[in-house]
C-alpha cells in the first residue's frame, strides 16, 4: 500500500484551477448521503403516524363539534403524507445509488484492474436533486402535520388557539430549518 493513498492528491481542471482529489473526498460525500437517508428514514416514520389518523369520524379535542375536521381534511391528510413519502423515498433511492457508485468505484480492492474516476458534476447533481426531494417532503409534510393537528385539535377556522399556536410553531420553527438547510446546500453546491 503507498504511503500517499490516504492523503488527497492535487489535480488541476482544464482552467487550471486547483482541486483535491481522493477517496477521502467521497468519502465526505458518502457520510453526506448517509445522513439524508437516515433523516429521510426518520421522516417517513412520522408519515406512517400520519397515516394512522386518516379514518372516518375523528373528533378533535375542542368541545365544540363545528371544530371538528371534515373528510375533506382527512382525505387532503391522506394525499399529503403519500406525496411526502413519494419524494422521501426519491430522495433516499437517489442518495443510495450515489452512495452505491460512488463506494463500487472507490473500492480500494487490490485485485482491480484499474480505478473508475467519478463525474462530479453527476454526483453534485445527483445531491441536489437528493436535498430537493428531501426539502419537498418537508414541504408536504408540514402540510400534512398540519392537517393532523385540525383532525386532532380543532379546526384553524374554528380559532382552536392550541391548533393555531401548534401550527405557528410548526410553520415557523420548520420554515427556519428549511431556509438553513437549503442555503447550506446551496452554498456547497456553489463553492
Amino acid at each position: 500500500m503507498d504511503e500517499s493513498d490516504g492523503y488527497p492528491k492535487e489535480c488541476y481542471t482544464q482552467d487550471g484551477r486547483r482541486v483535491m482529489s481522493s477517496s477521502s473526498t467521497t468519502s465526505v460525500h458518502v457520510t453526506a448521503l448517509d445522513g439524508l437517508v437516515n433523516v429521510n428514514s426518520l421522516f417517513t416514520i412520522a408519515v406512517f403516524v400520519g397515516l394512522s389518523l386518516t379514518t372516518r369520524g375523528q373528533k378533535s379535542l375542542e368541545n365544540r363539534t363545528s371544530c371538528d375536521a371534515g373528510i375533506d381534511v382527512a382525505k387532503k391528510l391522506l394525499v399529503f403524507e403519500v406525496v411526502s413519502f413519494s419524494f422521501f423515498l426519491f430522495s433516499s433511492l437517489v442518495a443510495q445509488g450515489l452512495k452505491l457508485a460512488i463506494n463500487l468505484l472507490n473500492s480500494k480492492d487490490v485485485d482491480e484492474a484499474f480505478r473508475a474516476h467519478i463525474n462530479l458534476k453527476a454526483l453534485r447533481f445527483g445531491m441536489l436533486a437528493s436535498a430537493f426531494g428531501s426539502v419537498m417532503g418537508c414541504v408536504f409534510l408540514v402540510l400534512s402535520m398540519v392537517n393532523v393537528i385540525q383532525i386532532r385539535l380543532g379546526m384553524l377556522s374554528c380559532g382552536s388557539k392550541p391548533a393555531v399556536h401548534s401550527v405557528a410553531a410548526l410553520v415557523v420553527l420548520v420554515t427556519t430549518a428549511l431556509l438553513v438547510y437549503i442555503s447550506t446546500a446551496v452554498y456547497a453546491f456553489l463553492h
